[in-house]
């Protein structure tokens, strides 16, 4: 006996579904993660969407199946489940189907058709890997765009750089060399700039791995007596780009290979993306040959960033997390975790995270909670020095009045908020407090601690100086 035909997916019920998503999740989480879905089979009251890659079913399993399941049992109550599958090849196939007459022919290498598929949608299909094979380039993370950068002093070189690289015909800069700290946004750019050259041009032939995969690469050809085909592979290439440079530094017999191979490129006009924790000239055990080469493009830095910079990066990453996240938890994590980029992300991640699966509120106090191993390890010793020097600044006088005899208003302020900010913001007692301020007695301490509390409410301008002070030590 046959079972009851099951229910045909509607397409009109997946598109008000999607147009709901959009509204929740905003436009860039609605582009990265639900225009790639295609729908699949509706069996026993369980819909299949298919994506092209792993990883976007890893995520979109992780972060919206399940409003998906929601928002779609709304619609159609018969519809209980949703899962997800990679159907990579059914979808680069239709996509090369739609792209084929329209491209023009391609070299004997050519691209993939993901790469065809970038073309065809106007978005670069997540985790598309280099024209040469998938064991040689790393996957790219879709979520790495220019459109998703979010530029300010410490970088708009660095991003202006990248951007002219990635929309020029002709090589600009050979190489372009990126340097900076760990989370500064370096792979952040490398692979913007890998989306952008396949988007705009599928047929060009773009590489992406890290320099400890070169070496690999290069000793597993030597292992093999293969050189000949590692040779023709990188040498063959549109754009190479490597990341994490100062990995071979020591490594002779990987850096006289790779200086060949960057001649190699160079001499056929071949575009050349670098990037390194320090500046070619502060790489150390790198011959004179290679770092001379290095050099010899543009070599663009990205700075620390700035407390106005990561707080736009808080701004487009609750965006794309689809979430309202209140302005003082984002000023908090900005003044708190100053050094890495990544982390800045990964605790706001968190933060929601634990908002919608436990159904608490976003407040400062519950991130500084969850995130108290986080602050921890970025928290550092202030001195008192740092404070008085700060205060000096803000208010115009000299260091040397911090300790002075002085008693005029417009120096005996400063003094008072500094000694304010040394109780409250370090362990130190009153009497060393005292001390460091020209061998005042502790009383007097007491006195400019309740004279600078009082002053904050009443008077609105001194409470945001000291605020303002507050937040520049902390941070």
């Amino acid at each position: 006996m046959k079972s009851p035909a099951e229910p045909a997916v509607d397409q009109a019920e997946w598109d008000r579904v999607k147009t709901r998503l959009k509204q929740e999740f905003g436009e860039s989480a609605f582009k990265n993660w639900v225009t790639p879905i295609t729908v699949g089979t509706f069996r026993n009251g369980e819909v299949e969407l298919a994506v092209p890659t792993r990883f976007m079913r890893d995520w979109i399993t992780t972060h919206y199946a399940e409003r998906i399941r929601a928002l779609w049992n709304g619609e159609n109550p018969s519809v209980r489940k949703v899962t997800l599958k990679v159907e990579a090849a059914r979808n680069a196939a239709m996509a090369g189907t739609a792209t084929r007459e329209k491209q023009p022919a391609h070299k004997a290498m050519g691209p993939s058709p993901r790469a065809a598929s970038a073309r065809a949608t106007g978005f670069p299909a997540p985790n598309v890997t280099a024209t040469l094979g998938a064991d040689l380039s790393a996957p790219l993370d879709p979520r790495y765009v220019f459109e998703n950068f979010v530029v300010g002093k410490p970088n708009e070189f660095a991003y202006a750089a990248a951007k002219r690289v990635a929309e020029s015909v002709q090589v600009s800069f050979n190489p372009l060399f990126l340097y900076g700290g760990v989370g500064l946004g370096k792979t952040h750019l490398m692979h913007a700039i890998a989306w952008e050259i396949r988007q705009r041009d599928p047929s060009r032939k773009v590489i992406y791995l890290s320099a400890e995969k070169f070496m690999y690469s290069f000793v597993r050809a030597l292992r093999n007596q293969d050189m000949v085909s590692f040779k023709e592979q990188f040498r063959s290439v549109d754009v190479l780009m490597i990341d994490d440079v100062q990995f071979i530094s020591g490594k002779d017999s990987t850096q006289e290979e790779f200086f060949h191979t960057f001649n190699a490129l160079v001499d056929q006009g071949r575009q050349i993306v670098l990037s390194a924790d320090k500046s070619p000239s502060n790489l150390e055990e790198i011959g004179d040959r290679l770092r001379s080469r290095l050099s010899s493009g543009l070599v663009a830095d990205l700075h620390p960033t700035t407390f106005e910079l990561r707080l736009g990066i808080l701004d487009t990453k609750s965006e794309q997390l689809g979430v309202l996240v209140p302005q003082k938890v984002k000023e908090f994590l900005a003044h708190k975790i100053t050094s890495n980029v990544r982390e800045l992300e990964g605790a706001l991640t968190r933060l929601v995270a634990h908002a919608q699966l436990v159904g608490s509120a976003l407040t400062l106090e519950t991130a500084q909670e969850l995130l108290q191993d986080l602050l921890r390890a970025h928290d550092r010793r202030l001195t008192m020095e740092e404070i008085q020097k700060r205060v000096a600044e803000h208010f115009k006088i000299r260091m040397s009045d911090m300790s002075s005899a002085r008693r005029s208003r417009v120096v005996a302020r400063p003094r008072q908020v500094a000694m304010y900010l040394s109780k409250q913001l370090t362990s130190r007692s009153l009497p060393e407090i005292g001390r460091a301020f020209g061998g005042r007695d502790h009383t007097t301490v007491m006195h400019a601690v309740r004279k600078v509390e009082e002053l904050v409410k009443l008077d609105s301008a001194f409470a945001e100086d000291v605020e303002l002070l507050t937040r520049m030590l902390e941070s």
